[in-house]
């Protein structure tokens, strides 16, 4: 099984008994429906071109950096 990670998020009133509605109706934790919806949105990000632009623009500033302090 993997691992788990606890994580505390905020949401309104209205975002959480909408969750709550969601996760009854479905028949299912809440915490799973949390789940599904960060997997959705990491898998958007993944097919989003110009999120990728600036991932790789990221990794190359930050591996510069590392270059830097490792010399």
């Amino acid at each position: 099984m993997e691992q788990m990670k606890a994580m505390t998020v905020r949401v309104s009133a209205d975002q959480a008994a909408e969750l709550e509605a969601v996760a009854q109706v479905e028949g299912a934790p809440v915490s799973e429906e949390i789940r599904k919806a960060i997997a959705a949105h990491i898998e958007a990000k993944m097919r989003d071109k110009e999120f990728q632009e600036r991932l790789r623009a990221s990794l190359q500033r930050n591996e510069a950096i590392l270059k830097k302090l490792a010399q």
